[in-house]
């Protein structure tokens, strides 16, 4: 049998092209680390400006919404100025104002109004991932806070006020046999009314009846814009670290 033999010059060969192999596959390793190195500092990149992109429209939601607030909050002002103005005349046996003055002044006696956050930004930064981007825990915590519990409260106070306002809205006009047109187009939110005709029920605007829905409404107005002026408390300072956080 021959017997094969391995020459002295062919060692540093095999030694050099095992070198050579080692060194390709190190390079290909390196680039493939590399390019996934980069690709994630172009995804963190892309996510970090969808993140300001979406802050940003947060930051016009929430002005959007802390104007609802305002316009809402004025309408019940008003409407608890008129229901101790009723009350006030009730209290003196209707010597203050006219038949037409009391009734004009009831119409204008709104509680049942309710506050619809826009919650879709908030949304898109969850649905995205990018809400773990925010750097400010405590922006994070709040919006937490206001689209959840916040939310749901102000969604449980609105229906039961809504629910209270329809019945006892019906009864009113009811009682005093009111007419009015309407315009839809008009007024801040659901449009404006006038008043047509009506029969003013002397009995029923001196009753307890009558009373009690007054005083029940004026509860609810109070209720509702303390509410308000929490969910409001909120939007600010939210808005105050969502402009912070775009500077970092």
């Amino acid at each position: 049998m021959k017997k094969t033999t391995i020459s002295k010059n062919s060692k540093p060969t095999i030694i050099k092209n095992n070198l050579k192999y080692f060194f390709q596959s190190f390079v290909i390793i390196l680039s493939v680390f590399i390019s996934f190195f980069i690709d994630d500092i172009r995804k963190s990149n892309e996510n970090i400006v969808t993140k300001n992109d979406l802050v940003s429209d947060l930051i016009v939601s929430l002005e959007d919404d802390l104007i609802q607030i305002d316009e809402l909050i004025k309408i019940l002002q008003i409407s608890e100025k008129n229901i101790l103005e009723i009350l006030n005349d009730i209290d003196l046996n209707h010597k203050n104002l006219s038949n037409i003055e009391a009734i004009k002044t009831i119409l204008d006696i709104e509680v049942g109004f309710s506050f619809f956050p826009k919650d879709g930004i908030f949304e898109q930064l969850i649905s995205t991932g990018t809400f773990e981007l925010i750097k400010n825990n405590e922006l994070k915590r709040l919006l937490l806070e206001m689209f959840n519990h916040q939310k749901d409260r102000n969604y449980a106070t609105s229906q039961e006020i809504d629910q209270w306002n329809i019945i006892t809205r019906g009864e009113i006009l009811k009682k005093f046999r009111i007419r009015f047109s309407y315009n839809s187009f008009d007024g801040e939110f659901y449009g404006s009314r006038t008043l047509n005709t009506f029969d003013f029920d002397t009995d029923y605007y001196l009753s307890n009846d009558f009373y009690g829905l007054l005083s029940q409404a004026q509860n609810y107005s109070n209720m509702y814009m303390r509410l308000l002026s929490d969910i409001k408390k909120s939007y600010d300072t939210a808005k105050s670290l969502s402009i912070e956080e775009l500077k970092k």
